[in-house]
């Protein structure tokens, strides 16, 4: 696939009502920071090599500061990215218009993803909170199936949905590919930590309800205490160090996909089947 921009197609909407429930819609600026900053990080280099690479911040809220924030963080990294803001209730729409510009713009719709072309990011930020845990698995295959395919040189659209607190401290997400789940990521102010499953309060619809003996999750964040509980002589040189090497510890037993670069930024990622709930 070519790194040379070309003319965008426009991002319209198909003629069918939106799905959906709307959300409370609250929100702050700078919430979804640490999400933002990891998908620039991991999924900068997918947007940097579409023709035409368009992100959905879906269900922004009351106000459009999530969508304004994510368009400026994709640039940083895709210079040609373009941010699509989709809210279910058209009061939200019609309030966020007059924040549009070049790159960003404002739509009616839900979980159908009425944007053309097919995404290469949606973004779903504590948007599934008010959702059953039984319901989860349908809304993430329509998702799913809204994004980019992967291509011989792609490996298509990125789903990230989780749930984070009122300012963004600690935060909690899955990512999915086209394919289904791919990894879980932990990311938090360490500052604010007391031990890794005060993580747990954030844990998105698919995990929250399974942190409990026998569940893989339950498990993860047990020996995450644990590691992070051995570590203590670290905290006399910074929260950051003791993190680390508490994350360096849980490889020994648990599928990490990420390094010390992302580490020392209060993160963690693992992969979605070790901590997939038990059927």
């Amino acid at each position: 696939m070519s790194s040379r921009a070309a003319a965008p197609r426009p991002v319209g909407t198909v003629a069918r009502g939106p799905v959906g429930t709307v959300t409370r819609g609250t929100t702050n600026p700078n919430r979804l920071r640490r999400m933002d900053r990891w998908i620039a990080a991991t999924h900068g280099a997918e947007l940097r090599r579409a023709a035409d690479p368009v992100a959905v911040d879906l269900g922004y809220g009351a106000t459009p500061w999530t969508a304004v924030e994510l368009l400026g963080r994709l640039r940083e990294v895709a210079p040609h990215a373009r941010v699509v803001g989709l809210e279910i209730d058209p009061a939200r729409v019609s309030a966020a218009e007059p924040y549009a510009r070049a790159g960003l713009v404002f739509r009616h719709g839900g979980f159908e993803v009425p944007v053309s072309p097919p995404p290469l990011l949606i973004r779903a930020a504590n948007v599934l909170r008010q959702y059953g845990e039984d319901e989860v698995a349908g809304v993430w295959r329509r998702l799913c199936a809204r994004l980019a395919p992967a291509s011989e040189h792609s490996r298509g659209g990125l789903l990230v949905e989780g749930t984070c607190d009122e300012i963004g401290r600690r935060h909690v997400w899955v990512a999915l590919g086209p394919e289904g789940p791919r990894t879980v990521t932990l990311a938090t102010r360490l500052g604010s930590l007391d031990r890794p499953s005060d993580l747990a309060e954030r844990l998105p619809k698919a995990l929250i309800h399974r942190n409990v003996p026998g569940e893989p999750v339950h498990a993860f964040l047990r020996d995450f205490d644990r590691a992070w509980a051995a570590a203590a002589p670290y905290a006399s040189y910074g929260a950051r160090q003791r993190w680390t090497r508490a994350v360096r510890d849980l490889t020994a037993d648990w599928p990490v996909t990420d390094g010390p670069v992302r580490w020392r930024q209060g993160e963690v990622t693992v992969r979605w089947e070790a901590l997939a709930p038990r059927t």
